[in-house]
């Protein structure tokens, strides 16, 4: 298949260079789903480009007669983002125009319609098929109005500009993929949202966070959340209604660099959810071990952040991946003083038992600097 390539503009800059996106569209022979995939949000998370490129090449092998629906893939979908740099170090995790989080700025359907309840009344009778076309019209409507506040004279600033560029991308689509790393060393993780749990087993992944709270501004989370709230309603009808339609963020390695593992494992299973949701029809996939595969899930008040508890330089920290016991030893902190007095090694052990799942890059911190996380077992 050779994909449909092209280019969105983002933003015109003072020097009169262009930012822009680059989309690769690739269509099946047979009408069906649509796939949305995009990487690099936040700038020192490349891993995701790398796993869009070997898609990329994968994709373009393929007859057409193998694709079901389309999948639209996004590499380096923040632009601004991936070109900042302090020093030696990309950083791009935060607007420099108004210092939010590039993954809490996205539009959330649910919060500009307070009538969800009303207009699941009206759909109660309809089929599922009907009631999912009829919500999507409602909510690509209400999307549409946001191209007046940009096109006014006023305008809006970059950050909404660009909001409104990538969701337009995706909001049409069935199943949204969104690739990040940790800023710091990870493990590899999904996260989930309740009731699509049994989709999860496709990415072979071994653990998952699975979100029950979030506040919708994430890129995952505005494209889910309004379908999940339309399903509760239904729900409260005596009409539960499940759409197949879903979102997922991806955390694949650590921040500034490729690993290949990441990357292997994210492509795989990146394949094998395309062919367990019938978009891909390729040999040997679904793989024989995702009917096996177990996730450990985690909710977000089990992750375990610990911060120095002094000034220093860490040393003996345990591996990513190490499973730890309450008490147990995790780091040492080499702690220098002016007092006089000689330097001292400080032990800092585990509050709970938990997994080792996410490390800080830099190993030098001053007091209540971030040095690892855990997944806690024990509460």
């Amino acid at each position: 298949m050779i994909p449909e390539v092209s280019s969105i503009e983002l933003a015109q800059l003072a020097s009169g260079d262009i930012l822009s996106l680059q989309v690769y569209k690739f269509r099946g022979a047979t009408p069906g789903k649509k796939a949305y995939l995009q990487a690099n949000l936040h700038g020192a998370e490349i891993v995701g480009n790398a796993v869009v490129y070997q898609l990329i090449e994968f994709l373009s092998e393929l007859d057409s007669s193998q694709l079901t629906g389309e999948i639209w893939l996004v590499p380096a979908c923040n632009p601004l983002s991936t070109n900042q740099r302090s020093h030696h170090f990309s950083s791009g995790r935060y607007n420099p125009y108004d210092g939010r989080d590039w993954n809490r700025i996205f539009w959330d359907y649910e919060k500009t319609d307070e009538a969800i309840a009303e207009f699941a009344k009206t759909q109660v009778h309809l089929d599922p098929e009907t009631i999912q076309q009829n919500f999507r019209d409602r909510v690509l409507r209400k999307f549409a109005t946001l191209r007046q506040k940009i096109d006014a004279p006023s305008s809006v600033p970059y950050s909404d500009r660009y909001c409104y560029a990538l969701q337009s991308l995706c909001l049409d689509a069935d199943y949204v993929i969104d690739i990040h790393s940790s800023s710091n060393q990870s493990c590899d993780y999904i996260y989930c949202f309740q009731t699509r749990e049994d989709s999860a087993k496709y990415f072979l992944l071994n653990y998952g966070i699975l979100l029950n709270e979030y506040d919708g501004n994430a890129f995952d989370e505005a494209f889910l959340k309004p379908w999940l709230a339309l399903e509760r309603e239904l729900a409260k009808l005596e009409n539960p209604t499940y759409f197949d339609l879903e979102s997922w963020t991806l955390e694949l390695g650590s921040g500034m660099k490729i690993d290949p593992d990441s990357v292997y494992r994210g492509v795989r299973g990146i394949k094998n959810y395309f062919a367990g949701k019938k978009i891909l029809n390729i040999v040997g996939f679904p793989l024989v071990q995702t009917s096996s595969q177990k996730v450990e899930f985690f909710q977000k008040s089990h992750l375990k952040k610990y911060y120095a508890p002094h000034g220093g330089f860490v040393r003996s920290r345990v591996a990513l991946g190490t499973i730890v016991r309450s008490q147990q030893l995790l780091y040492q902190l080499l702690v220098l003083n002016k007092s006089g007095e000689l330097p001292e090694i400080v032990d800092v052990c585990a509050e709970r038992g938990g997994i080792v799942f996410d490390l800080s890059t830099n190993q030098a911190v001053n007091q209540g600097e971030y040095v690892l996380g855990l997944w806690e077992r024990e509460r």
